[in-house]
C-alpha cells in the first residue's frame, strides 16, 4: 500500500509532465514549422520578393514595346522600325544588308 502511494506520488506528476510537454512541444512545432509558421513567412516573403522582381522586369519590357508600338502605330511612321518589322516578318534581307546571326535566348 505504502509503495503504491508512492509510485502514484511519482508517477502522475511525472505523467503530467510528459503529456503537458509533449502538447506543449506540438504546438511550438507547428507555430514554427506548420503551415502558417514562422519558417513559411520567410519562405513567403523571398517568393515575393522574386515575383515583384519579375514584375519590375515584365513592366520594363511592356514599356519598352508600347513606345515601340507607338512608334508604328502614330500619324507618322518610323521607316526604319517598320522596315526591320516587315523585314522579320516576311524572312528576308536586301542585299546590301549586313545580317548577323544571333544564338537563340533561352
Amino acid at each position: 500500500m505504502v509503495i503504491r502511494r508512492r509510485l502514484r506520488a511519482i508517477l502522475f506528476p511525472l505523467l503530467l509532465y510528459c503529456v503537458s510537454g509533449a502538447a506543449g512541444g506540438y504546438f511550438v512545432w507547428h507555430a514554427l514549422n506548420g503551415e502558417r509558421g514562422l519558417k513559411t513567412n520567410d519562405e513567403y516573403q523571398i517568393k515575393i520578393a522574386g515575383l515583384q522582381n519579375e514584375i519590375d522586369g515584365l513592366r520594363t519590357e511592356s514599356a519598352l514595346w508600347r513606345r515601340r508600338i507607338a512608334l508604328i502605330n502614330g500619324a507618322i511612321v518610323d521607316r526604319d522600325l517598320l522596315d526591320e518589322e516587315t523585314r522579320a516578318l516576311i524572312g528576308r534581307a536586301d542585299k546590301n544588308d549586313l545580317v548577323v546571326l544571333l544564338p537563340p535566348a533561352q
